[in-house]
């Protein structure tokens, strides 16, 4: 007779005889980069901190947009007269929604790393390069498809408001939208990677922020003659004139027109990136 408090033998163990075997109805396989995705997709869209931050992207985004469209029509300016794109109301939206991405992107890796649970990712996936890959890859469409997707509406219903405006043509319309997506995803993608190389949430997020505006707030005030040089190149290449210039305006003839700001932050994207996959395999957890 036995009490509740006694053990029963397993099934497959005979008593004083050694332990039965099991196999796993689960097949073994490697694991491949679609499983990195797969598990980093369920990271992003599981937290909180997502869902508040494009929750808040989207508010800016068409809020802001809506509203200044808004503001225009009700005072009837006639932006034709001065031959300012009409698309460009939607970049007050668009450059304070940046921020958010930033804090989304450096969340993305250092929110892991705070909590402990980036041991975990590297103990279930070894390749921290591919971890690192993986989060780069779901972050940037994320972003890039809710920032078009904001601003191609932000931009219809701007155009369908706003009467007295130069009518946009094909290119700035793809500036405007995809164009000004994959700028934001960018800027994000970097902040991702700068993440990777502090790992620390709040001083990421400043750093970031300090790139963002940091430029334009000092060439402000630089007022002396010596330094027109470096406050033209400031102003010209801040974050916020290369997004301007999506929208076919800027600061003066030297600043990046078209598409040549999606170069210059794709190429500095690349090199954070490099810098952080190299940081990732040399340092520890």
């Amino acid at each position: 007779m036995t009490t509740p408090y006694q053990q029963q033998p397993h099934p497959q163990q005979a008593p004083g005889g050694p332990l039965g075997t099991y196999t796993s109805p689960i097949a073994v396989r490697r694991a491949t980069f679609g499983d990195a995705l797969a598990s980093e997709w369920t990271k992003i869209r599981s937290v909180r901190s997502t869902m508040w931050t494009l929750g808040v992207l989207i508010v800016l985004l068409l809020g802001l947009g809506l509203l200044i469209g808004f503001l225009v029509r009700a005072s009837g300016h006639d932006m034709s007269t001065s031959n300012t794109p009409v698309l460009v109301l939607g970049a007050y939206g668009v450059l304070l929604g940046s921020l958010c991405v930033i804090t989304l992107g450096v969340l993305t890796i250092t929110s892991e790393y705070g909590t402990g649970m980036i041991r975990t990712t590297f103990t279930a996936c070894p390749s921290r390069g591919r971890i690192l890959a993986a989060k780069a890859v779901v972050f940037f469409l994320l972003a890039f498809v809710i920032v078009t997707a904001c601003a191609t509406l932000v931009a219809v219903v701007q155009t369908a408001m706003v009467p007295y405006a130069p009518t946009p043509t094909g290119g700035e319309w793809l500036r405007a939208t995809v164009g000004i997506g994959l700028y934001v995803a960018m800027l994000g993608l970097l902040s991702l990677a700068v993440g990777a190389l502090i790992r620390h949430s709040a001083g990421s997020i400043t750093i970031m922020i300090g790139v963002v505006l940091l430029p334009l707030v000092m060439a402000l005030f630089m007022y002396t003659e010596s330094l027109s040089d470096v406050r033209a190149f400031l102003m010209d290449y801040s974050i916020p004139s290369q997004l301007i210039a999506f929208y076919g305006a800027s600061i003066s003839n030297s600043a990046p027109t078209g598409w040549d700001s999606l170069w210059i932050i794709t190429g500095i994207t690349a090199l954070a990136l490099g810098g952080a996959f190299l940081s990732l395999n040399s340092r520890d957890v």
